[in-house]
């Protein structure tokens, strides 16, 4: 009797098994690997499928050779419209969408979206405007023959539409050796760029605060002009910048003379995306119309990695901040290596 209800209790998990394996997506790999789950996500670059037994996989779409989905889908092929069906793979490496008119032919490739009945179509998504986050805090402290303690918090709002940003942001940083203070930073800004036409931006930007180290009681830097993404990538991009500025510096100390001055604003944005990490570099230089041999040049490169959670990430990185002539008795150059822990929300 035993023996009866042991099979019977393991034919009903074979079975329920089986329909598992029947009802799941499949993704077949240029390697050979054929993997199970759900496909939630594929948007001409990359695969996304949930599995039981190794979470959430991104595959690159150039490496897959065959699909199938038995639940139906959304599909679009191109910049065409998305037909709704099952996704069966054919001969030659094609995928066929069948749905109660007929059959549609494709290739991996050429799939640009998925979406599950009753979703939104990603391409309505993408031109909603969003509203982004981010926090990060850098704590670091030493004792024996140098006592030192530093703080830095950084705030980031990021407004992201179809074709523009505006980006508010503001940070702090206040660093103690052996009892002087030797980093006393504050700042605050705003950036909004329109890419007006293709590669093709605008932009304008401000940014105030004050440096009490290097004697800056207050600073003050406005600027206007165009942008040119050099590379304009999915997973890459290169962003350069050209255009007019107004730099303010007060300094506490009589002997320096205040900037009050016309000048130019060159800047360099880099960013790359790859195994979920990203490698960012930004360069800001500000020279003086009527003299170029007084400039500001600012630099800042960090590797960013995701933590256990993906809200969460390490970065790790260093800036230099240059001045070419600072305020009396103060050196040009001021460097600062990093390690912050950044929360991004939505």
């Amino acid at each position: 009797m035993k023996q009866k209800v042991f099979f019977w209790v393991f034919a009903v998990h074979a079975v329920w098994a089986a329909a598992a394996i029947v009802h799941a997506d499949v993704v077949d790999t240029k390697g050979g690997a054929r993997l199970t789950g759900k496909i939630t996500q594929i948007d001409g670059v990359n695969v996304t499928l949930v599995t039981d037994y190794a979470g959430t996989l991104t595959i690159k779409q150039s490496e897959v050779t065959a699909l199938q989905m038995d639940a139906p889908r959304f599909v679009r092929l191109g910049a065409g419209e998305a037909v709704e069906g099952t996704v069966a793979t054919a001969a030659d490496g094609h995928i066929q969408i069948k749905d109660s008119g007929g059959t549609t032919t494709g290739t991996v490739d050429k799939i640009t979206a998925v979406w599950a009945p009753g979703e939104p179509d990603p391409a309505a998504v993408a031109l909603r405007r969003k509203w982004s986050f981010e926090a990060a805090i850098d704590v670091s402290g030493k004792s024996g023959n140098k006592e030192q303690l530093g703080t830095a918090f950084s705030f980031r709002a990021l407004q992201t539409g179809p074709h523009d940003k505006l980006k508010f942001y503001t940070a702090y940083n206040r660093q103690r050796t052996d009892g002087t203070i030797s980093a006393d930073q504050f700042k605050a800004g705003i950036d909004y760029a329109d890419n007006y036409s293709g590669r093709h931006s605008w932009y304008v930007r401000d940014e105030g605060g004050y440096d009490h180290v290097k004697d800056i009681d207050t600073y003050n830097t406005s600027a206007i002009g165009l942008g040119y993404d050099i590379v304009k990538e999915k997973l890459h991009l290169l962003t350069a910048r050209a255009g007019l500025a107004f730099r303010y510096d007060n300094y506490r100390n009589p002997a320096t003379s205040d900037v009050q001055d016309l000048g130019l604003d060159f800047g360099l944005h880099h960013e790359y995306t790859f195994n979920q990490s990203k490698l960012i570099n930004n360069l800001s230089y500000v020279p003086s119309i009527h003299d170029f041999s007084d400039y500001h040049f600012e630099h800042e490169s960090y590797y960013e990695v995701p933590l256990h959670r993906d809200k969460w990430k390490l970065r790790l990185g260093i800036s230099h901040d240059y001045n070419s002539k600072p305020g009396t008795g103060l050196d040009r150059l001021d460097t600062t290596y990093f390690t912050r822990l950044v929360l991004n929300w939505e």
